[in-house]
């Protein structure tokens, strides 16, 4: 009674907790990150390598490896696995809970920079990492097709517009392309003429890669002015390509469309992606660990108008699935069950009690708690999902039993 006389001799200090209650729950519930489940995130972080054209083996040898070894250095790190494919290297770190994420990806970019001079010269890009949760699936996918527009034109759009722009939203943590068709140019080399004019297969990729550079030309330097050289040495379409001299003989240039077929087409004409029957470039939408995935896929819509804007008249931009419909209809249907649980204990204690100053306690007494609560829940770390709700459900018996 020590305690409820506290409260009932000073009504005003009461009721101003109340409120504060009240208020602290209302911030609370805004702040609380919305999921299907309990948040169980370990601090993970991806790391893509591209290397066009390499088997499997050579990826592992010469790009895999290597970054592992710099990898296994960094403290804290309690998970590495690794999937080495035709042209692309993807290794997964998981580290332990106490590691925080940011200090993670500090270390990885630093061994990333160290294992540069390891890597192959001939790679088009650094490696890159992003911070996912594996076990989170996709929260939004989209796709993006066209009648009229190729697939590598379409695929320029998605890496250089619409990824960049949804990697820019607020709790977006990964933003992967299924059915890539980046625009390459494809040299496919006939055997007999190239055996016919005494050549090999790296005579024409050396041919290749020295004709296709960008590199400083160098200046002049004078008493009253200073020049500087500016040429592109980079090929850019395939008839270029044939024009291509690999050597000279007595009858003539030796040119690239001689021993081969020179085509513009897909860096990897073995990737596919389909949205219902439609070619196209799908792009998956991750969220990053702790974030709110309802109000991550409010912005993205707002976003989508858009980007559609700034698309070609030919190209069309769809939401394929949104993983929040159902965590909506589930977390509305656990907060009617609150709600219903609410009015039907107070009913009861009414029936019981049959006087309204009797039923008022209670009354108030339940959904402060359920709001008080939610301000607890945030200091803890906790979210809004569907095994907290109904926790709340139920303890709404335990305070009706207090009150």
């Amino acid at each position: 009674m020590r305690v409820s006389s506290v409260f009932i001799h000073r009504p005003v200090a009461t009721i101003l907790l109340m409120l504060a209650l009240v208020l602290g729950g209302w911030l609370s519930g805004r702040l609380l990150p919305v999921a299907a489940l309990p948040e169980m995130d370990y601090p993970t972080i991806r790391v893509l390598t591209r290397f066009p054209g390499a088997s499997p083996d050579v990826v592992t040898s010469t790009v895999t490896a290597p970054l592992e070894r710099q990898f296994g250095q960094i403290p804290g790190l309690a998970q590495m696995s690794s999937v080495s494919s035709p042209g692309v290297s993807v290794i997964t770190l998981r580290f332990d809970l106490a590691i925080k994420l940011d200090v993670a990806q500090q270390d990885v970019q630093a061994a990333i920079n160290a294992s540069a001079g390891l890597l192959p010269s001939e790679l088009p890009a650094p490696p890159v990492f992003s911070k996912i949760n594996p076990a989170d699936a996709p929260i939004m996918t989209l796709a993006l097709t066209s009648a009229n527009l190729p697939l590598t034109e379409l695929n320029d759009l998605v890496e250089n517009r619409i990824a960049q722009r949804l990697a820019q939203v607020p709790g977006v943590g990964l933003v992967s392309i299924a059915g890539s068709q980046r625009p390459a140019v494809r040299v496919q080399v006939d055997p007999a003429a190239l055996q016919a004019r005494g050549l090999s297969l790296e005579d024409v990729r050396t041919a290749i890669a020295a004709a296709n550079v960008n590199l400083p030309k160098g200046g002049f330097d004078g008493p009253a002015r200073s020049l500087t050289l500016d040429a592109n040495d980079q090929i850019r379409s395939a008839a270029d390509y044939g024009k291509l001299i690999l050597l000279w003989r007595k009858t003539g240039a030796v040119r690239l469309s001689d021993i081969a077929t020179v085509s513009e087409g897909a860096e990897n004409i073995r990737l596919a992606a389909w949205a219902d029957n439609t070619p196209g470039i799908v792009l998956n939408v991750q969220r990053q660990p702790g974030s709110n995935v309802i109000q991550t896929v409010d912005q993205i819509q707002r976003l989508l108008p858009l980007l559609r804007d700034s698309l070609p008249a030919d190209a069309s931009l769809q939401v394929m699935s949104d993983r929040t419909l159902t965590i909506r209809e589930s977390l509305q249907a656990v907060q009617v069950e609150l709600l219903l649980a609410v009015v039907l204990v107070v009913g009861v204690i009414y029936l019981f009690l049959g006087t309204a100053s009797g039923t008022l306690v209670p009354g108030i007494a339940v959904p402060l708690s359920l709001v008080g609560s939610l301000v607890f829940m945030w200091f803890a770390g906790f979210s809004i999902n569907t095994l907290t709700l109904m926790a709340l459900t139920v303890a709404t018996g335990f305070v009706v039993d207090d009150a």
